[in-house]
């Protein structure tokens, strides 16, 4: 539906997601489990499909020279590939998502393990070795700006209504990426107010055992969103994600110092050893840290997210006065 404003299909798809946060803790979990499996049986098939492309069509247009050809296997050097880590990293700030779904989780301490091996698993199999066949079967400068990649390569290989699906795989993905943060920001507004820095009104529950409040003022920064997109809709995307990269480089900063003040403080008090720890701390620890910041500072110098800083940062400003005037008193 092209000729549909794009407005009317955020505020539904929004409105959906609201509705299924806003049903149960199931419900969040059944919608995204589908969805995964759709992203899951998508990537498989790219991952089948690519490897005979590669290793059993036989065309010499596709195989590992593209690696090498077009200028080389590192073209824009060292430093092009830690800009293109600084573009694809945004993708992948989410994954504090276990340590969230984790406190509603039965066994939290089996579950944070197995879904940390998961998640590297997932990664490598998945980003790694999809990225490896894109790239053998288009080259770097013939992958365009405007669309996915996958869909590229399913046009470049001329498969019907392939680059069609693959377009649906992306919605799709692009929505389970809203149902996950719409998740994890209730949640975490529903702990800061249980913890006594956000107004109590958000740590309630209702009958289903969800926090209502805490996801009304959730749905806020969709709102927001929608009419930053109406209004400006040229500069909306970018604003956008500039902040969103400012506020996940910023709490990833935040869990890495405080990690590595509780681990500190941990060890110190001779308290019973963690069920879980993270491997190789305190260097592990302060290496995030540092690439995080590191990161955040090389966003000024990208077309993509030069934006980051001149708006994160006064916007971390404003958050941080009006917190003061409007956190709880401690008792």
């Amino acid at each position: 539906f092209p000729n549909t404003p794009s407005w009317i299909w955020i505020v539904l798809f929004s409105g959906v997601l609201i509705g299924v946060n806003a049903m149960s803790v199931k419900a969040f979990g059944t919608v995204e489990y589908w969805f995964s499996a759709i992203k899951i049986f998508a990537i498989v098939g790219f991952i089948l499909l690519g490897s005979y492309v590669v290793w059993g069509s036989g065309n010499p247009a596709y195989g590992t020279q593209n690696f090498t050809s077009h200028g080389g296997f590192f073209p824009h050097g060292w430093w092009g590939m830690w800009v293109a880590v600084v573009i694809s990293i945004f993708s992948y700030l989410s994954v504090k998502m276990i340590a969230v779904a984790a406190g509603e989780a039965e066994h939290p301490e089996q579950a944070v393990r197995h879904a940390f091996r998961a998640t590297i698993v997932r990664l490598l199999v998945f980003y790694v070795l999809s990225l490896t066949l894109i790239l053998a079967i288009v080259p770097w400068d013939g992958l365009g700006k405007g669309s996915s990649p996958l869909v590229t390569v399913m046009q470049v290989l001329d498969i019907p209504y392939a680059a069609g699906i693959l377009n649906f795989v992306v919605i799709v993905a692009a929505l389970s990426a809203m149902n996950s943060q719409l998740y994890i920001t209730t949640r975490m507004m529903f702990s800061l107010s249980r913890a006594g820095d956000a107004p109590a009104s958000l740590g309630k529950l209702n009958h289903n055992g969800i926090p209502l409040n805490a996801l009304l003022l959730s749905t806020s920064g969709i709102a927001l969103a929608t009419l930053l997109f109406v209004l400006f809709p040229g500069q909306a995307f970018t604003l956008m994600m500039s902040l969103s990269m400012f506020g996940a480089l910023f709490t990833w900063m935040m869990i890495f110092l405080t990690h590595w003040y509780f681990r500190r403080h941990h060890q110190r008090h001779g308290a019973k050893p963690l069920a879980f720890r993270l491997p190789g701390f305190p260097v592990s620890t302060l290496l995030g840290l540092g690439l995080m910041l590191a990161i955040l500072l090389t966003t000024a110098l990208t077309d993509v997210f030069r934006l980051t800083l001149a708006f994160g940062l006064p916007f971390l400003l404003l958050l941080l006065v009006l917190y003061r005037f409007v956190r709880p008193p401690r008792s």
